[in-house]
């Protein structure tokens, strides 16, 4: 939100996706009311899919890299991942670790000892990964709403994935 210089508060919100473009300018009730009549819209729509399509052929693209390579570089890929968002906290990497077994690879499922083993690929001490008590950060990740069980299966840890406030904070790390 700008100040506007004379106390009242201006928000603004500008997106462009391709050749779509919204530029919305006003106080932050005239914006949000905006917002929601732009998602009901065909374009807001549009735009969308468009950004998600772009995200899905990234990550197909990080996937056929690492598939036609035969993964020899997982561990450093994801050590890269870690270092570049700064991750220092064990729930932070493991958060990272599942969001790049997801998304990065492709997998559904990722138990502990699949979590452990990229820990252990990246450089990390293999005893001390070992010590980890995974579940228990998963619990915690699930309790803060950063991870969520899927509609599928329910109640187990390996198939969990990020929420939206799980990408969102694995992001504000990396700025």
């Amino acid at each position: 939100m700008e100040d506007g210089g004379n106390n009242s508060q201006e928000a603004r919100l500008s997106i462009r996706v391709g050749n779509a473009k919204i530029d919305l300018r006003g106080t932050e009730q005239v914006v949000t009311a905006e917002i929601l009549k732009l998602r009901a819209d065909e374009q807001w729509s549009s735009a969308i899919k468009k950004v998600r399509d772009r995200r899905e052929m990234a990550f197909e693209a990080a996937r056929e890299a690492a598939r036609t390579s035969g993964m020899p570089e997982r561990g450093s890929a994801f050590k890269s991942l870690v270092d570049t968002c700064r991750l220092k906290k064990k729930p932070d990497k493991i958060l990272a670790a599942i969001h790049y077994l997801r998304e990065v690879e492709g997998q559904i499922d990722s138990p502990p000892r699949e979590l452990k083993q990229l820990f252990i690929d990246s450089g990390e001490d293999a005893e001390d990964v070992e010590k980890w008590n995974i579940s228990l950060y998963l619990n915690r990740l699930r309790d803060q709403g950063r991870l969520e069980y899927t509609e599928e299966n329910p109640d187990k840890n390996r198939f969990m994935i990020l929420t939206n406030e799980g990408r969102a904070h694995l992001d504000s790390r990396a700025q």
